[in-house]
């Protein structure tokens, strides 16, 4: 007979439920979600082929049509985080022996370059110290070389807080018949997007950033030029789980069974969307304009510097350099323990030399710049 494992009296009285504390995420994600957001993630789930449940997702694509800007037929959320979504525009796109050039300045950069790796691709790349942009000059040059299948910039690098300018850039990918993969993860919701008109063929992002949602339903969306090359492919899409060809059968209006999708984190994804449709798109991107700049000006205030030059900064995510002799990890560690407020440190070639700050979706507030900048004038050595 087989022996229970079984849970002793002392672990038995640990078995409360489960309490979380409150804390300001103003870091480089997951962000504070909106209440209304957090109530739709707790609404009763209903079946993934629910007629009712289908209405959301018909909805759900809908709304990331307007806050991208595009048409795309094809525009859904992908069933797990950011990176899963990443892997789907390489997975759907690259085939084995296809030149991708990929833009370089940043960690992030630098994952779409293993990812792309990974799928059989003939990687080329090129770089620009982190922090720093691509000029358009420099994109045609590199496009000229190596004449590309796919050439992938990130909009809103992450690790870096630097803004890829991304006009004249689809009309340079045209001219080689190259298409334009970019990464909106920390830009979409906060950060002017207009995929249309930039001429941009796939993009991704993530819901727990900009949207101020849970991380887990990942936007997704592939133009019809992609779409084109996905049907010339002579194999399969090497990721079943991620192969658009079986989710737009899903997603579209065939509904034939995938996978079990995260039904509340659609709900919440939805949610999330409709309120930045309420507030409107441009006012949206004014808001977190706004309010960045305000916390500019407490941070200067403070005797801090920014990372980014001005013209390239995101109003999401800001990179803060961390003054000689200070132990950037402990200042964050006593904001947290202390104030409760997180905030991110750096990656790679920035580990250790900034702090990264969020002010995204939700958090995108005059208060929450406030209860950071207080903190920061209490931990900091004067």
């Amino acid at each position: 007979m087989s022996q229970t494992i079984s849970i002793n009296d002392s672990q038995r009285l640990q078995l409360k439920p489960l309490e979380i504390p409150t804390k300001l995420l103003l870091g480089p994600g997951p962000s504070n979600a909106h209440p209304s957001v957090l109530q739709a993630m707790s609404t009763t789930p209903l079946g993934h082929l629910d007629p009712d449940f289908l209405g959301v997702m018909d909805e759900i694509k809908s709304l990331l049509r307007y806050v991208w800007q595009t048409e795309n037929p094809l525009t859904i959320a992908v069933s797990g985080t950011g990176s899963a979504a990443m892997e789907a525009t390489i997975a759907n796109s690259v085939e084995p022996g296809d030149v991708v050039l990929i833009g370089v300045a940043g960690y992030f950069g630098n994952r779409l370059v293993d990812m792309a790796g990974r799928y059989g691709a003939d990687v080329r790349t090129i770089t620009k110290p982190w922090g720093q942009v691509f000029s358009l000059e420099e994109l045609r040059t590199a496009v000229e070389i190596h004449r590309p299948a796919i050439l992938s910039l990130v909009h809103a690098e992450t690790s870096t807080g630097a803004r890829q300018p991304l006009e004249g850039v689809g009309e340079l990918c045209r001219e080689f018949g190259t298409l334009l993969l970019v990464d909106t993860v920390t830009s979409l919701g906060g950060v002017p997007i207009f995929l249309d008109e930039w001429g941009v063929d796939l993009a991704y992002s993530c819901s727990q950033k900009g949207l101020g949602c849970s991380p887990g339903a990942s936007p997704f969306t592939i133009s019809p030029r992609a779409w084109e090359k996905l049907q010339r492919r002579s194999t399969k899409v090497t990721n079943w789980y991620l192969d658009m060809n079986l989710l737009n059968k899903y997603w579209g209006s065939e509904r034939v069974y995938h996978h079990t999708a995260p039904i509340n984190l659609y709900y919440g994804l939805r949610e999330a969307l409709r309120l930045v449709a309420e507030e409107g798109l441009a006012n949206c991107w004014q808001r977190h304009q706004k309010n960045v700049e305000y916390l500019w000006e407490g941070l200067e205030s403070l005797g801090l510097s920014m990372h980014v030059e001005r013209e390239y900064r995101l109003p999401t995510l800001t990179t803060v350099r961390i003054p000689e002799g200070v132990d950037g990890k402990a200042i964050a560690k006593q904001l947290l323990t202390e104030h409760k407020i997180e905030v991110g440190g750096g990656l790679g070639e920035l580990a250790g030399k900034v702090w990264r700050v969020g002010l995204m979706g939700f958090n995108s507030r005059k208060e929450s710049v406030d209860r950071l900048i207080e903190a920061l004038g209490q931990v900091l050595p004067k």
